[in-house]
């Protein structure tokens, strides 16, 4: 399960400060979370003053498609 954030988020960057993994970075309307760098800890999910962030199995799969595509327009850090 990986961290996923949706339409609530108010950019606060909260779960940006406590990523242990640097997971989340702000897109144009709102943060989202990176799949493939989130390890699912959750220390983002009681941050968030929005509500505005789940883990995928409880996510709208919508949100889930919209996190995933958006970090694959991040550059690598490779």
């Amino acid at each position: 399960m990986v961290a996923v954030v949706n339409d609530s988020c108010i950019k606060c960057k909260n779960c940006v400060d406590v990523c242990p993994v640097g997971a989340f970075h702000e897109g144009d309307t709102q943060v989202v979370a990176d799949p493939d760098t989130c390890i699912s800890c959750g220390v983002c999910i009681s941050e968030c003053p929005a509500n505005a962030i789940a883990m995928d199995d409880e996510a709208d799969p919508k949100w889930v498609e919209f996190n995933a595509e958006k970090a694959q327009e991040w550059p690598s850090a490779d």
